[in-house]
C-alpha cells in the first residue's frame, strides 16, 4: 500500500474552543496534524505519515510558509512509495495557496487542501469528514493534480474561491463549477482533472517576492492609491473592477500612467463570477478567470 502524506499548517480546522458550543470563539491553529489524524478512526486503513510544516492562522499566511510548503510537496511528491499529498489549511487563503501551488508544481499526482469551517472542539466539527474525504481522494490512482476538498464537494485549485463567511459549504469553484463530490469515500467526478504546464520549484524558492498589490474600483475611486503604491515601489497591481473588467476614469488614467512607468497591472473583477474578457483596443490587460488574488499571484510569479 502506497503511503498519503499529510502536511499540517494549522487553521480551524485545528483550532480549539473553551466549549463544544462555541464554533466562533475559538483560537486557530492549536491541534497538532497528527492529533487529528489519531482522532479519526477511519484513517487507520491507510497507510498514513503527518508532518508540520506550519502552525497559523490561515489569515497570517505567509510567504516564507510557501516556500517551506512548496519544498515539503514537491520532496513527497519525489518518493515512489507516495501516492498523494493532504494539506490541512486555514479556509481564508485557502484559495491563493491551492492556486500557488498549482501554478508551482501542477503535480501529476494528487495534492488535496482541506480546511474546516468550525473548530475541531465543535460538537459538530466538520474537520474530521472533510480529512477523511480528502484522503480518499488522494489514494484514487486516477488523480492528479492540486485539488481542494471541502464539504464533500472537489475542486480545481486553480479555481476554487471562499464564497461564503460561515456556513460550512462555503466554497465555490466559479463557473467551472466543481469536480466532483465524494460519496461515502468514493469519487463522482464531473469533469477533467485540473491541466496546467508547472513553472518549477524554483519560482517558489525565491526570497525576493516582487511587490504586487491590489486596488479595488468603486463609487468614487480616484487614482491615489495607485500613485501612492507606485511611490513605494510596487512591481505589479491588480485592479479589482466592477462589472466585466470596468474603471471609473480617475483610476483608469492612474494605471495607465503607472503601466508606462513599468508597473505591470492587470484587470480581474470584484464580482463573485464570470470573467473579465479582454478587448483588442483595451489598453490594460484582462486577468480572464482569474480572481483579484489569484491574478495576483500570477504577477508575483511572472515577474522576474
Amino acid at each position: 500500500m502506497k503511503r498519503i502524506v499529510i502536511l499540517g499548517t494549522g487553521g480551524t480546522i485545528a483550532g480549539q474552543a473553551l466549549s463544544v458550543d462555541d464554533s466562533a470563539g475559538y483560537v486557530a491553529a492549536q491541534i497538532a496534524v497528527a492529533d487529528l489524524v489519531a482522532a479519526i478512526p477511519a484513517l487507520t486503513r491507510f497507510a498514513l505519515e503527518t508532518e508540520q510544516v506550519a502552525q497559523v492562522d490561515s489569515k497570517d499566511m505567509s510567504f516564507a510558509i510557501w516556500r517551506a510548503l512548496a519544498q515539503r510537496v514537491a520532496h513527497h511528491l519525489g518518493r515512489d512509495d507516495v501516492a498523494g499529498i493532504v494539506i490541512t489549511h486555514g479556509t481564508d487563503t485557502l484559495e491563493e495557496t491551492a492556486y500557488f501551488l498549482h501554478r508551482v508544481l501542477a503535480p501529476s499526482r494528487p495534492v488535496v487542501l482541506t480546511a474546516a469551517m468550525r473548530p475541531a472542539t465543535a460538537l459538530g466539527a466538520d474537520g474530521p469528514q472533510n480529512l477523511l474525504d480528502s484522503v480518499c481522494l488522494s489514494a484514487l490512482p486516477e488523480a492528479r493534480g492540486v485539488l481542494a476538498c471541502v464539504a464533500g464537494t472537489v475542486h480545481a485549485g486553480s479555481e476554487v474561491r471562499k464564497t461564503h463567511t460561515w456556513r460550512m459549504d462555503a466554497f465555490d469553484s466559479g463557473d467551472a463549477g466543481p469536480l466532483g463530490y465524494m460519496e461515502a469515500g468514493a469519487l463522482r467526478r464531473l469533469r477533467d482533472w485540473p491541466q496546467g504546464e508547472a513553472l518549477g520549484l524554483a519560482h517558489a524558492l525565491r526570497t525576493d517576492w516582487p511587490r504586487v498589490d491590489i486596488v479595488m474600483n468603486c463609487a468614487g475611486a480616484d487614482g491615489v492609491l495607485v500613485d501612492a503604491l507606485a511611490a513605494l515601489g510596487t512591481r505589479g497591481i491588480v485592479a479589482a473592477c466592477t462589472g466585466n473588467g470596468t474603471l471609473g476614469a480617475p483610476l483608469e488614467q492612474a494605471l495607465l500612467r503607472a503601466q508606462r512607468s513599468g508597473i505591470a497591472v492587470l484587470r480581474s473583477t470584484r464580482v463573485g463570477r464570470g470573467c473579465v474578457s479582454g478587448s483588442p483596443d483595451s489598453a490594460l490587460p484582462a486577468a480572464g478567470t482569474l480572481t483579484p488574488v489569484q491574478a495576483r499571484i500570477e504577477l508575483m510569479l511572472r515577474l522576474p
